[in-house]
């Protein structure tokens, strides 16, 4: 008996026992207040089921109508968008359970009584918007058949161009061949110039040379017919197409009874047929941008009954709210009431829980708590290097034993999170920059690409005047060989003619006749000598021009390979293409060309076509800002004022460190808040139809990747002075 009332006594401090009394005294003014409670919330149950059993039930079905229809609506898209057949099935039978869906809305919303009127003619609305899109699925059924369609004849189309092309190709060749030289084929003799070279020959060549530029423009007239997005642009192609045939035709007809008609004929025929044929190319794009146009239809048809759907579903969903209104109204009052009464209770049940919390709570419990949730606290805002220690033996130290062991462990999980999400952010970082990067390859390759199209169409003059000379050179030694083989022959027959005669008479008849014959022989020997001086010079400037068209068609191909390169001859070469283009471009152009090259200058590892775009690149833009000051100074200035000669000089250095290149010229120089942006991409001074802003950055770019540098000097009205430096 000792021993139980011993442990009653000892129990009385512990805080389950204490809250114990606490929850007894609060349980019983709980129970007071439920049966307050029980008694006004009987009333508000009934009138709460006649709002969920009546008002509920059709604003559900209403909402659930509204819902499935906007499904179908949003279906439409989808089915418009569909790319192959499989993927149709798949969203077809989505649609078809939407649709299902949709009916069973609607039929209980039927069901449920309400407006009969609009139920009705949401259900008419409903059988349009099916099929309405059951129309869109079998026009998305034609544009797959038109399709496959286009597809065939393309490949058809394609077989055509390769078959003119395999035909015409070697047909231009042999013609101009045998009109140059008169071989028809290699192992018979040449016919003579009057028959080769003649006005019918040159015709015959002109003719399969218009029939192929014809047919190139044929396939392009129909490669843009396929790309047209609108019905009005596709009649004129199509004129262009015929009148571009008629003059195939009349070409084939030109040609007369040749080989080569016989092949091309059936080609062009069977071309015009896949293109303007009653299921050719144009006629096949028009049935697909009408049947485009009649999707277009549908699909607006198809979101204005969506629109006069919910219109119908939210007069119902009106009519649904002012019910459930008044419902509310009368729960409203009875809870009213029931409140009231809670108050009072609550009151009283306030000032015992005040008691409560200052007796026991406050005095006893809450700072040995509040110690407690103050540490919880910290630990939740990140302080976890703190420990816990709370002391007591009652159900608060236990909890904070328990916080303490929690807090070792989230120290733990805490540094493995850490670690995870740096990882992971890490890994994303990763992918976006990976991602980044190849977009950013890709529009550089891009950009490249078209700078160097504009560039060697800006040089296409400059070539010309170039190959130009070599090619009048050859001609000229030509013309001066073929004058010393006329005088070699009179000499040869000078000696024939010495040789043929007999024994005159006497020693003096003698002595004459040795002296005839040294002079034709030596002679004979200068002329072998010009001729031979000639025959070199001729294959010098041919490997000129030779050298000339194979720089253009590097630049064309691409970056190529590094390679030995003596800078000297690759500068020197690109500032005169630079230069014969200006003037080409504008015939009052001038500069005149200061060089002043190392001649000590060493072979460099480098990229010559990429390095010589970048030389042409200065280049013209010094020509370009030396031609706008002397039009500035021309324009205003006065008569006394100084002459103004462009000039552009050129220096190159060898050094131990490295290769210098100074391009100097005395334009219109920049300001510095100009000359600090030259190199960003996109930022040019030339006007929008001169210049891209590329060509300084791609510069930079180059020059980088040789591992150089470039940099630019620069006072206004003064000079401009770009300085490369590459390593040796």
């Amino acid at each position: 008996m000792k021993d139980a009332l011993k442990n009653l006594l000892d129990k009385r401090y512990k805080i389950s026992t204490q809250l114990y009394l606490s929850i007894g005294a609060a349980a019983s003014l709980t129970v007071i207040a439920s049966v307050v409670a029980w008694v006004s919330f009987g009333f508000v149950a009934q009138v709460q089921n006649r709002v969920n059993e009546g008002t509920v039930p059709f604003l559900a079905s209403a909402f659930e109508t509204a819902q499935k229809s906007s499904g179908l609506v949003a279906a439409a898209p989808r089915l418009a968008a569909v790319v192959n057949p499989d993927i149709l099935d798949q969203i077809a039978t989505e649609v078809a359970k939407d649709q299902e869906a949709f009916e069973r809305a609607l039929a209980e919303l039927i069901r449920q009584g309400g407006n009969e009127e609009i139920s009705l003619r949401i259900k008419k609305l409903g059988d349009v918007l099916i099929e309405n899109l059951n129309a869109i699925k079998r026009l998305v059924l034609q544009r797959f058949d038109l399709t496959d369609l286009r597809d065939t004849l393309q490949l058809q189309l394609t077989w055509v161009r390769k078959e003119l092309t395999s035909v015409m190709v070697p047909a231009i060749d042999d013609q101009l061949f045998y009109a140059m030289t008169g071989y028809r084929t290699i192992d018979k003799a040449p016919v003579p110039s009057e028959k080769h070279f003649s006005e019918e020959g040159i015709n015959l060549y002109r003719y399969i040379a218009g029939l192929r530029s014809d047919a190139t423009i044929a396939a392009q007239l129909l490669a843009t017919a396929f790309s047209v997005s609108d019905a009005a642009l596709l009649e004129p192609l199509r004129e262009r197409f015929e009148a571009t045939m008629r003059g195939i035709r009349r070409r084939l007809v030109a040609l007369g009874k040749v080989p080569v008609r016989d092949a091309l004929e059936p080609l062009f025929e069977q071309m015009i047929e896949l293109s303007i044929g009653e299921e050719g190319g144009f006629n096949l794009r028009a049935r697909e941008l009408a049947l485009e146009r009649k999707q277009g239809e549908l699909l607006a048809f198809h979101e204005s009954l969506e629109s006069k759907i919910l219109a119908a579903t939210e007069t119902l969903v009106s009519t649904a709210r002012m019910s459930a209104r008044q419902a509310t109204q009368d729960s409203a009052q009875a809870v009213s009431t029931g409140s009231n009464i809670l108050l009072a209770l609550s009151a009283i049940s306030f000032i015992g829980a005040v008691l409560i919390g200052w007796l026991f709570i406050g005095r006893v419990l809450s700072r040995r708590l509040g110690r407690l949730s103050d540490r919880m606290r910290r630990m939740a805002d990140g302080d976890l290097e703190e420990k816990v220690d709370i002391g007591g033996q009652d159900e608060v130290a236990e909890m904070a034993a328990a916080l303490e062991i929690f807090r070792r462990h989230a120290l733990e999980v805490q540094r493995l999170n850490l670690v995870e999400k740096l990882a992971e952010e890490i890994k994303a970082k990763n992918d976006e920059l990976e991602s980044a990067l190849g977009d950013l390859e890709k529009a550089q390759d891009q950009i490249v690409m078209r700078e160097k199209l504009a560039a060697l169409g800006e040089l296409t003059a400059g070539v010309a005047h170039e190959i130009r000379n070599p090619l009048n050179f050859i001609k000229n030694f030509s013309e001066v060989s073929e004058e010393l083989m006329e005088e070699l022959k009179e000499e040869l027959g000078k000696v024939l003619d010495h040789s043929g005669n007999g024994q005159e008479n006497g020693q003096e008849a003698e002595e004459e006749k040795k002296q005839d014959e040294e002079d034709p022989v030596e002679i004979i020997n200068e002329i072998g000598e010009d001729l031979t001086g000639n025959l070199q010079r001729i294959r010098e400037h041919g490997e000129r021009a030779n050298n000339i068209v194979e720089s253009m068609l590097q630049m064309g191909r691409g970056s190529g390979e590094a390679q030995p390169t003596n800078i000297n001859t690759l500068i020197e070469e690109h500032t005169r293409l630079a230069y014969h283009s200006a003037r080409a471009a504008d015939p009052n152009f001038n500069l005149t060309l200061d060089w002043d090259l190392d001649p000590d200058m060493v072979e460099c590892e480098v990229i010559p076509q990429d390095l010589g775009r970048v030389f042409l690149n200065m280049v013209s833009n010094a020509c370009y800002a030396t031609d706008e000051r002397r039009k500035s100074l021309a324009a205003s200035a006065a008569e006394d004022a100084p002459r103004y000669d462009p000039t552009l000089k050129v220096v190159t250095k060898c050094r131990p460190d490295g290769i210098e290149v100074r391009i100097r010229d005395n334009g219109s120089g920049m300001p510095p808040d100009v000359a600090e942006k030259i190199f960003n991409p996109f930022f040019t001074t030339k006007p929008t139809d001169k210049g891209t802003g590329l060509g300084l950055s791609l510069s930079s770019d180059i020059i980088r990747q040789h591992g150089g540098n470039i940099r630019v000097e620069t006072e206004p009205d003064e000079f401009t002075e770009m300085i490369i430096e590459l390593p040796r």
